[in-house]
């Protein structure tokens, strides 16, 4: 796949349209990668002018944040911010909602100021302009039901743009009894996806399985890596992962648009 690092670039003398921030997961998990692949083809698909940083690129500093590390959390924007600003990036776009709120509101405050997006808002916007068409679906009339994940829904406010982009697709999208505001978290965010659940009843992701599993889906639909990760686990264990599959919506565009 052609992916041009932003140091290509800049030894070309051009400065790129956006920048992809791939993020942690979308760098070394294997499941998130394969999201990855599939919205650099939307980028391509759509003739987006796009790099990344490739190694340059270092963990935003978010789990560190969430588990009371201030000082790393600092040392790593630090570091990101001065490689960013020195290639002078204004945009950046990202399939990870823990990097997309550390890089839009945590940031600049250390010197970081950008205009960030997440992948869903990106996607949609090129839609609204025209340079991303969903005409060959091949995912008609199957039943979606979309998880929001937190950082993009509560803490960004960002709720319409990955519903807008399932409605264009001409499925049926079914609402779970706890979505927008009221969503229930898959159980990764704020670091706890490096450790085991405190004793409970019921493991948080699979609980919010549950909820997904209820609306009865052929497909659940996520925007970011770690929900992925929590309810692919859930379906796995309610023994349903012959009938409903976990995907994200860059990986459904992908899909329908035979990419």
């Amino acid at each position: 796949m052609n992916v041009p690092t932003m140091a290509e670039m800049m030894a070309q003398g051009k400065q790129p349209e956006v920048l992809f921030w791939v993020g942690s997961a979308g760098s070394y998990d294997d499941r998130a990668k394969k999201i990855t692949k599939a919205f650099v083809k939307i980028l391509h698909k759509a003739n987006v002018d796009f790099a990344v940083l490739g190694t340059e690129e270092s963990a935003t500093g978010d789990a560190a944040k969430r588990a009371g590390n201030e000082f790393l959390f600092q040392m790593q924007a630090m570091t990101n911010i001065e490689i960013l600003n020195a290639y002078e990036v204004k945009k950046i776009v990202t399939a990870d909602p823990h990097s997309f709120n550390t890089l839009k509101n945590e940031y600049p405050g250390l010197g970081g100021t950008y205009e960030v997006y997440h992948h869903t808002q990106f996607i949609k916007s090129l839609i609204d302009q025209g340079r991303l068409s969903l005409n060959d679906n091949t995912l008609k009339g199957k039943r979606i039901t979309f998880h929001d994940p937190c950082y993009l829904g509560r803490a960004n406010d960002v709720y319409e743009s990955p519903r807008d982009i399932i409605k264009k697709m001409g499925v049926n999208l079914v609402e779970m009894k706890r979505n927008r505001n009221r969503a229930l978290c898959c159980g990764a965010g704020g670091a706890q996806m490096f450790k085991e659940p405190e004793k409970g009843d019921m493991d948080i992701n699979i609980l919010r399985t549950k909820d997904a599993l209820e609306t009865n889906p052929n497909v659940i639909a996520t925007g970011c890596p770690y929900c992925n990760t929590m309810m692919t686990d859930g379906v796995k264990f309610h023994e349903k992962e012959n009938q409903v599959q976990v995907k994200d919506i860059a990986e459904l565009i992908a899909e329908a648009e035979g990419l």
